[in-house]
């Protein structure tokens, strides 16, 4: 895996000086695992959990908690690079670009009332990998046509499959835009990995990977787990035996 390390930022709030190139390795490819992660204030234990959450098997950790402001973001966010480069993975920044530029992130990921991809493209650093929310078939369309060049889409996620209170509002689009998705994936050769998300844990991966996806997005199975290492590598094991 073709994955520079970062210096870890001069002071508090510091700009990155070094990127990850998330858009020439292998590493988002490879990628199944991905979690989102708020920034733990009740437990006070972020740097614990995400260390513990990339040794069991998570390969990408998304910082996404609208509750803190920019300054402690940007510090979660050091926290969280530095222990994405010692395990080798990825991390990302959702929503904000000007957070996403002065972290260094190699991944950023947009909704779709969020910026527009040509946008959030010349923002963020050339290296970033942006990945977008998709909810209909349409939207699924829109996101494979999108990967096309080299300032296209790197990848786009799936869902909500099911209900979620991170998603309040969101109505579940069930396990067949999934099947949608895979299918499409598949026709257009698979250009770009994709993500299904929304309400996935241990008792219902099974049942989306049989729908077609060989990738998830997880929140509560992680950061609701006593033991989040463990609760990762299950999660791995899930879809290992789902591929199999």
């Amino acid at each position: 895996m073709n994955v520079s390390t970062s210096s870890f930022p001069a002071g508090p709030h510091a700009p990155a000086t070094e990127v990850v190139n998330a858009r020439d390795n292998d590493a988002l490819k490879a990628a199944r695992l991905y979690l989102c992660t708020d920034a733990r204030r009740d437990q006070g234990d972020f740097a614990g959990f995400v260390d513990a959450a990339f040794t069991g098997g998570v390969d990408i950790i998304q910082l996404r908690d609208k509750a803190i402001e920019a300054a402690e973001e940007l510090d979660l966010l050091a926290i969280l690079k530095e222990t994405a480069v010692r395990h080798g993975k990825l991390w990302a920044v959702n929503d904000r670009a000007d957070i996403a530029v002065l972290s260094g992130a190699p991944v950023f990921h947009v909704g779709q009332k969020d910026l527009p991809l040509p946008a959030a493209r010349t923002l963020v650093n050339g290296n970033a990998a942006i990945g977008l929310s998709s909810h209909t078939p349409e939207q699924v369309d829109a996101a494979l046509a999108a990967t096309a060049g080299p300032s296209g889409l790197d990848y786009f996620c799936v869902g909500p499959v099911w209900a979620t209170p991170t998603k309040p509002g969101r109505s579940a689009v069930g396990t067949g835009l999934v099947e949608y998705a895979a299918e499409a994936s598949r026709q257009a050769g698979e250009p770009v990995p994709w993500f299904a998300i929304g309400g996935i844990d241990h008792g219902n991966v099974r049942q989306v990977a049989e729908a077609g996806a060989r990738r998830i997005v997880v929140v509560r199975a992680i950061t609701g787990a006593s033991d989040p290492a463990a609760a990762a590598a299950s999660l791995v094991d899930a879809l290992d035996a789902a591929a199999s």
